[in-house]
């Protein structure tokens, strides 16, 4: 039974004896049922009954997904069993066992039954394409042959810690205005439905002619009762398309990756976290021993952005022809002058790989104080937006309160 790509392994039930006569049970996935016996077996377990354990539509849907931290905690759990000289596939019992991710566990018993059947770690990582990519199953496959197996791990763990500290960082900069934009759209709709109504009915009363721009708040109010299920799913309409055309368009994706980075706030923020990504992968690629040109094919992915991948591409294409890497960065005009500057120290000197580690830890900086300043400027900003919201229909609601309360006076 050949497993696709994406798809969880089958898992199978089964019962038996172990090598002191005692009866266990149990559940081990794998690609099939024979390597889960042969898997069984090695372990010293006589097999009585076995079978696939049928799948519950409703449980998969409840399962949780396994996401980049997980990953990344099972790189260090493991680098760290590792270092401490427990064998490979013990340290993938140990680490399992304290998995509180249902899902995640079942990866990791998945790669230990593979490694078991005798594949490779390497081998066994690249049966779960959808967690592992490339770069880190090379990183893996190149500490396997040189023999370092436990110090490429904890190298691909600060790699795994560092990105995702730095996805965090920038998840922490959009959070906070989104979340605030969200609960100000609320807060308008409520107003519009709930309160304006109120007022409504109070100004129907004047006989009167209402100021122009009280009637134009109520006219807003009248059209929001009346199809705010087509606001809804006006709203869920543009959401589903972009998401779906993010997903099937390169071009669109492209566009937005260009527009990401002359984005007026948030430009600078994105440029210094491709800068800190590109440097802190191909550090780890280089000082890995990993050819330069298949670091840059690897480094160029990981940029997570179309104008920088193209852009390492094309000095992966230049160092093919003997070009220095430094030369060849300078010549896209997109990197800053300090990394280039730094990347030529590297190349003199003989240690590229230590001057790329400190150009990403001096950029992983730049995107953290850049975090807090955005933070900073973005509470004044978001206050005056939801005070002009509030405020305006306040202000409009109360007009013509005011303009009777003048009449009157007069």
């Amino acid at each position: 039974m050949a497993v696709k790509k994406g798809q969880m392994m089958p898992v199978y039930a089964y019962d038996g004896v172990d090598r002191k006569g005692a009866k266990v049970k149990g559940e081990m996935p794998a690609r099939n049922m024979q390597l889960a016996k042969v898997t069984l077996r090695k372990q010293g377990i006589t097999i009585k009954s076995i079978r696939e354990k049928k799948k519950n539509p409703l449980e998969s849907l409840m399962k949780k997904k396994v996401t980049t931290l997980d990953i990344t905690i099972f790189t260090r759990q493991l680098a760290t069993m590792m270092k401490a000289g427990v064998p490979l596939v013990q340290s993938f019992e140990i680490v399992a066992e304290g998995l509180e991710n249902p899902s995640m566990r079942d990866v990791v018993l998945g790669i230990k039954g593979e490694v078991e059947g005798g594949n490779t770690f390497a081998g066994a990582l690249k049966k779960y394409p959808q967690y592992f990519d490339k770069l880190f199953c090379s990183l893996v496959e190149s500490g396997e042959q040189s023999g370092a197996l436990e110090t490429m791990l904890d190298r691909v763990a600060i790699y795994k810690e560092k990105s995702e500290l730095l996805k965090q960082k920038i998840k922490k900069a959009l959070k906070y205005p989104i979340s605030v934009i969200v609960v100000a759209f609320i807060v308008t709709i409520i107003l519009m439905v709930k309160v304006v109504p109120v007022f409504q009915e109070l100004f129907s009363s004047f006989g009167a002619d209402l100021p122009a721009f009280t009637q134009l708040v109520v006219n807003m109010s009248n059209w929001t009762k009346k199809y705010w299920f087509v606001l809804i799913i006006a709203i869920v309409a543009i959401i589903f398309t972009f998401l779906e055309t993010k997903k099937r368009s390169k071009k669109f994706r492209d566009l937005l990756d260009k527009a990401a980075l002359k984005a007026p706030i948030f430009g600078d923020l994105i440029f210094k976290a491709i800068i800190a990504r590109y440097s802190r992968t191909l550090s780890t690629t280089f000082a890995a021993g990993v050819p330069l040109i298949d670091a840059l094919e690897s480094t160029a992915g990981a940029t997570n952005n179309v104008v920088y991948e193209e852009a390492v591409m094309k000095i992966r294409d230049d160092i093919a022809t003997g070009q220095q890497l430094q030369f060849a960065m300078r010549a896209t005009n997109l990197f800053p002058s300090m990394a280039v500057q730094m990347v030529a120290i590297g190349e003199e000197s003989g240690a590229l790989d230590d001057m790329l580690d400190k150009v990403a830890t001096y950029y992983e900086n730049e995107v953290d104080n850049a975090v807090d300043g955005l933070t900073s400027m973005m509470e004044p900003l978001i206050m005056a937006v939801l005070g002009v919201l509030v405020g305006g229909l306040v202000i409009a609601m109360y007009l013509p309160i005011f303009q009777m309360g003048s009449v009157v006076g007069a």
